[in-house]
């Protein structure tokens, strides 16, 4: 199974593009909020067009949305798939995944209740900031944003046979690969 995971997009249908191609075809893309406005503290990313970034994301099947702080509720209604508040726990194959933006609680607090549900992954946003490490039995994941990167690598992950890889959205270069076993 293929599983990718975006985050805050923040209205670019760019650099969506650019994530959807580097990841290729995936069973399921996780993204972790702020999918369609840039938000007064943020510029205006490249390809800024909440509009057509809306369109082709409802084009897609399957993807599984978390809200982020920039999200509202006239998103939901140009968005057919549920934005899921304040989190989303899920089970794909044998991957338990807890995803979340990360604005609604400390980074500590997550990955307590990450860990209390037993779950193997956990994936934030909201920082624009990439992480991935284990904390006991958790992997921890923030896959950076795709449009407005703090360290100015655009970038996506990816999980696949057992493995999650940071990668570069412009080159498609693997900037960190971590074992999930």
């Amino acid at each position: 199974m293929r599983i990718g995971i975006i985050s805050d997009t923040h209205g670019s249908l760019t650099y969506f593009e650019k994530a959807l191609n580097a990841l290729g075809n995936c069973d399921y893309i996780l993204h972790g909020g702020d999918i369609l406005y840039h938000g007064p503290r943020n510029p205006l990313p490249e390809g800024y067009n909440p509009k057509d970034l809306a369109i082709k994301i409802n084009s897609l099947s399957n993807l599984i949305f978390t809200r982020g702080n920039c999200d509202c509720d006239v998103d939901q209604m140009v968005i057919n798939h549920p934005i899921q508040a304040p989190y989303v726990f899920t089970q794909l194959g044998k991957l338990k995944i807890l995803l979340c933006h990360g604005y609604r609680k400390s980074k500590e607090e997550i990955i307590k209740m990450a860990k209390d549900y037993k779950s193997d992954i956990l994936i934030y946003g909201h920082t624009h900031i990439k992480e991935l490490y284990k904390d006991e039995n958790l992997i921890i994941l923030n896959p950076g944003s795709t449009s407005l990167p703090k360290d100015e690598v655009h970038s996506v992950a990816l999980i696949e046979n057992d493995t999650i890889k940071l990668i570069n959205i412009n080159n498609k270069s693997i900037i960190k690969e971590l074992s999930i076993k």
